[in-house]
């Protein structure tokens, strides 16, 4: 059977012409050409309080369901009240969410909708998850704060409403990533949410440099908070079962989750970055509660046995094995590190038998994820990096905390990653502040792009340049009887000859931000498909054939055939 169409979403695209040569850079930084103004205020006032330097987020999500992905942009603010700050040139209090106009113009531009969506919420924003909590065929927001989190229903008019006391989900303490997931497969999504450490103003501790000047302090010196669970009761509220579920037994300075399941059998479990200590792999027992098994899985340390600061996360079919693997980026002087999943939930650090080791060694990591940025069918990565601390090598910087971006290409059938970070273009020779990174074909032209947030400066758009020159395929599901966007899917392009292309549904990973919840194929120079499968969450599984490449399609449960 053929997919259906996309309505108003673009069911095609000419293919643009192969440049001359391939000399081309891979991105280019277009944000503020196509009107995404936007700039992070992260309120610093010299007293180094931990959360000006760990934000802040970013969401690529279609709000308006016009086919095209809009951006929502999470903003600081001050810490100290009548204290006051040096505000950057243009700077607008609260989170902005910006409309994208290209199905509507044909064009790359974006309109500032805040106001009139409702989400400008003013806070000390860290992060955002997207999800379709009700089924109502319109992607939610959940906002996460230094402080209360917010839970925005997307009304379907172009607004949103602030639905947390009804729902129940809201948190004060300091939140960070947050993924929505169904983790007992009752059709609605259900929510989880990583938190911090008990910092707080009054209790700012005072901590110093290698330097000797007073700097950001470790998540050591403050007491871990434990993380939650909120399951979706389908009627617009939640229950708190971080306790019943297991999730509550054992935690740590959470920054990274991504959900993925793991070890084969059907559910999905939870993977956490934990900030200086074992990060936690929680396996869905299908019964409503988690293991803790990270130590037993190989996935708690890396090879030295040591933890680390766990900040990004990512998971993916890195190989094309059809298993995810896991990446956790980690603090300069640890290099980020490789977990690769045997299939079972058993995995071992090949940090440098993938080439990962020593170009991210004196980096320190946050936003990260797998994506095919040249479409050749092997899942490259990028990693937007900035310090948390000074180091005596960089005493003499202006902006000591800055550092560059790095961007890596996948070699193939296992021979691991070259770095591309010098032909990725010139916004990559510009260090900054990065932190959050979120992923998607902004421009529908299937070519996946990444928007940046860099710590109190400017945002990003890294404007994909080479993808488009290769075949692709971008898929959006329809649930009916799993959740609406089919979160937790997994999805394959077969192909004669050669090996089903994997990939997953989700809009989590990374840091503190939400990708597009599209999927997306590189198909490499060959035009011909045979065919797309679905294991939908609820354990049922349908096949398309007929499906042309280098378009957007939809695939609605039940309008497939069983194989």
């Amino acid at each position: 059977m053929a997919a259906l169409a996309l309505g108003s979403l673009p069911q095609t695209r000419n293919r643009p012409s192969r440049p001359s040569s391939l000399e081309t850079a891979i991105f280019r930084e277009i944000a503020a050409e196509v009107g995404l103004n936007f700039r992070h205020f992260n309120g610093a006032t010299g007293q180094r309080y931990m959360p000006e330097i760990m934000g802040a987020g970013v969401a690529l999500f279609d709000y308006d369901n016009d086919g095209d992905l809009d951006v929502y942009l999470i903003q600081g603010s001050t810490l100290e009240e009548n204290k006051k700050t040096h505000l950057p040139p243009g700077w607008k209090p609260g989170n902005r969410l910006f409309r994208n106009e290209l199905s509507e113009t044909g064009k790359l531009k974006f309109t500032d909708v805040t106001e009139r969506a409702g989400v400008g919420l003013t806070g000390y924003g860290m992060g955002v998850a997207v999800g379709d909590y009700d089924n109502d065929g319109f992607q939610d927001l959940y906002v996460t704060n230094f402080g209360h989190n917010f839970l925005y229903h997307n009304n379907g008019d172009g607004t949103f409403t602030d639905v947390t006391a009804e729902a129940g989900v809201d948190d004060i303490r300091w939140s960070t990533s947050a993924a929505w997931l169904d983790y007992d497969r009752d059709g609605y999504l259900d929510l989880f949410v990583a938190n911090y450490v008990d910092f707080t103003v009054k209790g700012n501790k005072r901590c110093y440099a290698p330097t000797g000047e007073l700097d950001y302090c470790t998540p050591k010196i403050y007491r871990a908070m434990p993380s939650r669970l909120f399951r979706n009761l389908g009627n617009g509220k939640f229950v708190d079962v971080t306790e019943s579920s297991g999730i509550g037994a054992s935690y740590g300075p959470a920054l990274g989750v991504v959900c993925a399941d793991f070890n084969g059998d059907g559910w999905t479990d939870i993977y956490v970055a934990n900030d200086t200590a074992a990060n936690r792999l929680w396996l869905n027992q299908g019964d409503g509660t988690f293991k803790e098994a990270a130590l037993e899985a190989g996935a708690a340390y890396s090879a030295d046995g040591l933890p680390k600061a766990g900040m990004g996360v990512s998971a993916e079919d890195v190989d094309n094995r059809g298993i995810e693997d896991i990446l956790v980026t980690n603090l300069t002087g640890e290099g980020a590190t490789f977990f690769r999943n045997d299939g079972k939930a058993t995995f071992d650090d090949n940090t440098p038998q993938y080439g990962l080791a020593r170009p991210t060694f004196g980096f320190t990591g946050f936003g990260t994820k797998w994506f095919d940025y040249d479409n050749d069918g092997w899942l490259d990565l990028f990693i937007a990096n900035g310090a948390v601390t000074l180091r005596e090598s960089l005493r003499a910087i202006p902006h000591p905390y800055h550092q560059r971006n790095k961007l890596f290409h996948n070699e193939g059938e296992g021979k691991g990653f070259r770095e591309t970070t010098n032909i990725a273009g010139p916004i990559f020779d510009i260090p900054q502040v990065s932190r959050g990174a979120a992923f998607g074909d902004i421009d529908n032209d299937g070519a996946i792009d990444v928007v940046v947030t860099n710590n109190n400066g400017p945002v990003w758009l890294l404007h994909n340049q080479t993808g488009a020159r290769r075949h692709w395929l971008e898929v959006r599901l329809e649930g009916v009887k799993s959740n609406r966007f089919g979160i937790g899917a997994r999805v394959a392009v077969l192909r004669d000859g050669q090996k089903p292309l994997w990939r997953w549904v989700h809009t989590d990973s990374s840091y503190l931000s939400a990708n597009d919840v599209r999927v997306h194929f590189g198909l490499g120079e060959r035009l011909e498909i045979q065919g797309v499968l679905v294991h939908w969450p609820d354990g049922s599984e349908e096949y398309w054939e007929n499906i042309q490449p280098d378009r957007i399609i939809a695939l609605r449960q039940g309008s497939g055939r069983t194989r």
